[in-house]
């Protein structure tokens, strides 16, 4: 089991390290930005950080959820070996 936790954070770690920083955004808000950056406005970097933030949340949920499942699930099993 420690090998297999082992693994995960290794290719969590790395796929961080290798990772670019990306700023996504749709055609609408695309063009949004881009006029008022244009204009000497900064609300295109404003926009782009919450558009991250927005797409953060699922992942920072579903991270939650496996850290609960993972520590019941060890507790569960640990319970089972010491009953036998």
């Amino acid at each position: 089991m420690k090998r297999i936790a082992f693994i995960f954070i290794f290719i969590m770690l790395s796929a961080v390290a290798v990772s670019n920083t990306a700023s996504a955004q749709c055609a609408m808000c695309s063009v949004n930005a881009e006029q008022s950056v244009k204009n000497g406005n900064t609300q295109g970097k404003g926009l782009n950080a919450g558009i991250l933030y927005l797409l953060a949340i699922p992942y920072v949920l579903l991270t939650g959820i496996g850290i609960l499942w993972y520590t019941k699930y060890r507790k569960k099993t640990i319970q089972d070996i010491s009953h036998s």
